[in-house]
């Protein structure tokens, strides 16, 4: 199923939260002797809808009426409302053992037995 939301993304407005800077989050990682990437496969798929949004994303099928209660990836601000949301969940850890963009992230450890607390304290906050 495909839904177009392009005379919806048209009307709202750009939300502004900025994006890393892909030369600061590699060069952060650079240093450390593990790295382990993460991608977070159904990043949107978890972000609940605000009320006020959902009749907004309403589609019509043959037989019923829908709402989306979860974001849907084709929303306009849906990219930077998951970066603010991973700003908020690792606030604490991110630059230290652990760097985010988007749905992309990556634990980095000095040291084989560091990294192994570091995916303990990066799985703890996922889950």
């Amino acid at each position: 199923m495909c839904v177009d939301y392009m005379d919806l993304n048209k009307a709202c407005l750009r939300y502004a939260h900025p994006l890393p800077n892909i030369d600061r989050l590699v060069d952060g990682a650079a240093d450390n002797k593990v790295l382990s990437f993460l991608d977070a496969y159904f990043r949107y798929n978890q972000i609940p809808m605000a009320a006020t949004g959902m009749n907004k994303t309403a589609f019509i099928t043959d037989d019923a009426n829908y709402v989306y209660k979860i974001m849907s990836f084709s929303l306009k601000s849906v990219g930077t409302t998951y970066q603010r949301l991973m700003d908020k969940v690792f606030s604490h850890l991110i630059g230290k053992c652990v760097e985010v963009y988007v749905d992309d992230m990556v634990v980095k450890s000095p040291s084989h037995l560091q990294h192994a607390q570091d995916l303990s304290i990066v799985f703890s906050v996922l889950r």
